[in-house]
């Protein structure tokens, strides 16, 4: 048994005092459980380190869409899905209520996909090691959110499923795996490969459960035609049947039955064999909704809460909104968001994108880590509070020492967040630091920390030191607190290519959007004979784009070449002056083959039209235009 500090004894001794059950990252420190076999590897982190260890981001709300009267709203959240499982984790609300979990995660196979014409589909980064590590983080957080009686399905190929599989019986344990699923993604005979050997033709995933009861609706399909023959015989009734295993099987009874589901599934076509479906959204790894659709179907049921932490297109969100669930979605690329919020105010009432519109529930997007600061200043003095202690890690908890009321602790230290707006905006200064030592003195032991705005603080120290007590500065924005966090940070990138979209990131800490510049010119130009058939006249909207740089906070200086942060421009066509809606969107990599140019036809524009453009940390800057804005420009003669 690994030797407990003073604050896990405290707190070990406060729910046992209070008669509350011991939260699971308490279970390895006190029992020692052997297990029968473990997949081992470097870098491997025990499952209560993990859940201890994690940073917690708070999460931001940005916008909320329709509205929001019911004690329960659909979250789309932007952010590492490390730290906002962290969050949920501590989320009374959400923790042990999650009934279903489908993720899609990254496949690390450190190879280039390509979809068709040869187009780069995506590449991820991580192999190994790393992305075993990388992935069973996340699933230790997912597998205490669920509920008693939830199930998680894990979407994988044939890559590195047999590692993630003994990871799984590991976390889940091994009674709990329930089936195998194969997805066969080559439905249609015919379908074009390049491989030299057996083809390829299906995706694997796992079901598992987390105790003894689960959630499962067994589904059927239609039997088919080949079966359906063997009814050839007719009774005295007009019934069709046949003899089977000495009793008289009937066509209508086995029709209204249909055939139960197995674990190979060779009824649901990939985007593969339907590039021309409706419900497409372009978007590299999308899945079918008849895919969740039937997953959601079996594992949940109406008003149950369905999670996705790598959501890419937003197929769980749209299916589950569909099936009257409620949902999470998470993700680190704003793409996705983006796509996933379209796809939400898009919806059809039936899967695959047909039927009627349907208008989703109200739900919330956040920002988790990425933070805007104006929104943070303008909270009421509680709420700030609350956001100024989860955002350093500090534990919520008011006491006075000599008299002055103090907000917590960060491990065994105190925490003071810094009271800056009292009617009118205060400093901190060395005043201030002077007169807290001289009330609380060495009472307060060697460390001591202070949250406030940087804007309120008026010295460059991170820590001023009085007879041998550091008081310690953790200011508001700041891109790296470095004595809080031993591992450091790691923006939250974006992707400058299509081969970036999936790209694996372990993003930890947290940053605040700072607007990148941006310097443009907006021209009509009349298109090359060799451009026509790409637009309806003989016209072309273009966006040259002159200067782009990114104004991220550091501690280090870091001197950003122009361009070189560009990640990507979004586009809303037909912009309503509330929502984004993306219509379209071009990747850095691309805009920098074409001169730094982004073209398209001028036809497309409604009245007005929203451009973001984002750096590679996921910061925006916007802009509204209309046709008007853009000159005229004749482009033969350059």
């Amino acid at each position: 048994m690994k030797k407990l500090t003073k604050k896990q004894i405290k707190q070990i001794n406060e729910f046992l005092e209070t008669g509350q059950t011991l939260p699971g990252e308490y279970k390895n420190l006190l029992f020692e459980t052997k297990k029968e076999y473990e997949l081992v590897y470097d870098s491997k982190e025990r499952e209560e380190d993990i859940i201890a260890e994690t940073m917690l981001v708070p999460l931001q709300p940005v916008k909320t869409f329709g509205k929001n009267g019911l004690d329960w709203e659909n979250k789309l959240i932007f952010g590492d899905n490390l730290q906002v499982l962290k969050s949920l984790y501590k989320n009374p609300e959400i923790k042990g209520k999650v009934k279903l979990i489908y993720i899609d995660p990254p496949f690390a196979t450190k190879q280039e996909f390509r979809g068709s014409k040869e187009q780069k589909a995506y590449q991820d980064k991580l192999a190994g090691a790393q992305f075993l590590e990388f992935l069973r983080k996340r699933l230790v957080l997912m597998q205490e959110i669920l509920a008693n009686d939830g199930s998680i399905y894990i979407h994988l190929d044939e890559k590195r499923s047999h590692y993630i599989k003994v990871l799984l019986d590991e976390i889940f344990d091994e009674v709990n795996f329930q089936r195998e699923i194969i997805w066969d993604t080559q439905v249609l005979s015919g379908f074009k490969t390049q491989a030299q050997n057996w083809i390829r033709g299906h995706d694997t995933i796992f079901f598992y459960i987390k105790g003894e009861k689960k959630t499962f609706n067994k589904l059927s399909v239609p039997h088919r035609k080949e079966y359906l023959d063997r009814f050839n015989k007719t009774d005295d009734q007009g019934r069709k049947y046949f003899d089977g295993r000495g009793e008289r099987i009937y066509l209508d009874d086995v029709i209204k039955k249909g055939k139960a589901i197995g674990d190979v599934w060779n009824d649901i076509m990939s985007f593969q064999q339907i590039p021309t479906s409706a419900e497409r959204v372009d978007f590299p790894t999308q899945k079918p909704e008849a895919l969740l659709d039937r997953i959601i179907r079996a594992s949940s049921n109406e008003d149950d809460i369905i999670l996705d932490a790598f959501i890419g297109s937003g197929t769980t969100l749209a299916v589950a909104e569909k099936l009257k669930r409620r949902w999470i979605g998470i993700d680190c690329g704003k793409l996705a968001i983006y796509t996933a919020q379209k796809r939400m105010l898009n919806l059809k009432t039936d899967i695959g994108n047909k039927g009627k519109v349907l208008k989703p529930k109200p739900f919330t997007t956040y920002n988790a880590g990425l933070y805007d600061y104006k929104i943070i200043k303008g909270l009421p003095w509680d709420e700030y509070r609350d956001f100024a202690l989860k955002l350093f890690q500090c534990r919520d908890e008011k006491h006075k020492v000599s008299g002055i009321e103090l907000d917590g602790y960060l491990g065994e230290d105190h925490v003071l967040v810094f009271k800056w707006h009292n009617g009118s905006e205060i400093v901190l200064d060395r005043g201030f630091i002077d007169d807290l030592h001289k009330a609380v003195g060495k009472k307060v032991g060697r460390k001591f920390f202070i949250i406030a705005p940087a804007s309120t603080v008026v010295f460059l120290e991170d820590y001023i030191e009085k007879d041998d007590v550091k008081y310690y500065i953790l200011r508001i924005p700041y891109s790296v607190i470095e004595e809080i966090h031993e591992k450091g940070f790691e923006s939250m990138k974006q992707p400058i290519s299509v081969a970036g979209v999936n790209e694996v990131i372990d993003a930890v800490g947290f940053d605040f959007i700072q607007i990148p510049d941006v310097e443009c010119e907006y021209t009509i130009c009349k298109i090359k004979r060799r451009q026509k058939e790409l637009f309806e006249n003989d016209k072309e909207a273009v966006i040259k784009i002159k200067k782009f740089k990114s104004n991220i906070l550091s501690r280090k200086p870091v001197d950003f070449k122009n361009l070189e942060t560009l990640s990507m421009v979004m586009m809303d066509y037909d912009f309503n002056g509330d929502v984004f809606d993306m219509d379209a969107y071009w990747f850095a990599e691309d805009i920098a083959k074409n001169k730094y140019q982004i073209i398209f036809d001028p036809k497309m524009v409604d009245k007005q039209i929203m451009i973001v453009y984002m750096d590679i940390f996921g910061n925006e800057k916007r802009e509204i235009k209309k046709l008007s804005d853009f000159k005229k420009y004749d482009s033969n003669k350059h």
